[in-house]
């Protein structure tokens, strides 16, 4: 499996893609540069997608400023989330729903059941199978972690109303395709799926002028370059 880890790859995933797809040529001359957008695998890294679903981008930012404040760490740890007492957890802003969230992720994590580092070199359906076996974290927020935090290449978030938006307006397409629609139609992409979840989050913000990629991924809380 060719993980994506530098923009060199990202290139590379968007030759492919016109070549298996020429329809692609056209969305891609509308979206313009694909960004990496890449973050370490790890506690960090999913506890960040959890925080900013269904929220403004600002109040991510807000939530993970104070997580990372009452932890201490410019990482936070799976450890240092478990050690923060009631009073400190509900200062954070979060859901309590979130709140439980990231606490069984941590839990998992910390008791070993869970490797967030090793679980980005598993087949895609395997590791969103294990990603959603945790209560709170469903298919999206396991390929968007597998994504932008593992770098896997072959993977398409298809419950993405962005997503759904974009490839139906490329396309032509009278409506918004359903999940299972799109799911279908993006298996033509692979093994570069997640490339063409780039084109087509580029594509959306370039014809809507609303930045389309997840909310989280626009705050990294880690970077990294080449692997």
């Amino acid at each position: 499996m060719k993980i994506i880890g530098a923009d060199s790859d990202v290139a590379l995933g968007l030759d492919a893609l016109l070549r298996l797809d020429p329809r692609l040529h056209a969305v891609a001359t509308v979206a313009g540069p694909l960004p990496l957008r890449l973050a370490e695998p790890g506690f960090a890294g999913l506890a960040f997608i959890v925080v900013s679903q269904m929220v403004s981008k600002a109040s991510a930012e807000a939530i993970w400023r104070r997580i990372v404040a009452a932890t201490g760490v410019g990482r936070p740890t799976a450890e240092a989330y478990l050690a923060l007492d009631e009073a400190s957890l509900a200062g954070l802003g979060l859901s309590r729903a979130k709140a439980h969230t990231l606490r069984l992720v941590a839990e998992a994590v910390q008791e070993g059941q869970l490797d967030l580092q090793a679980i980005v070199r598993e087949d895609g359906k395997d590791a969103i199978t294990r990603l959603t076996d945790i209560r709170g974290i469903g298919p999206w927020t396991a390929e968007v972690y597998l994504m932008f935090c593992g770098g896997h290449p072959d993977v398409f978030p298809a419950g993405d109303v962005a997503l759904r938006i974009a490839i139906g307006r490329a396309f032509g397409l009278e409506e918004r395709p359903d999940i299972r629609s799109v799911g279908q139609m993006a298996e033509i992409w692979s093994p570069w799926r997640s490339v063409a979840a780039r084109l087509f989050w580029a594509y959306y913000a370039a014809t809507s002028g609303r930045e389309a990629a997840p909310v989280g991924l626009s705050l990294r809380p880690i970077q990294h370059g080449k692997r």
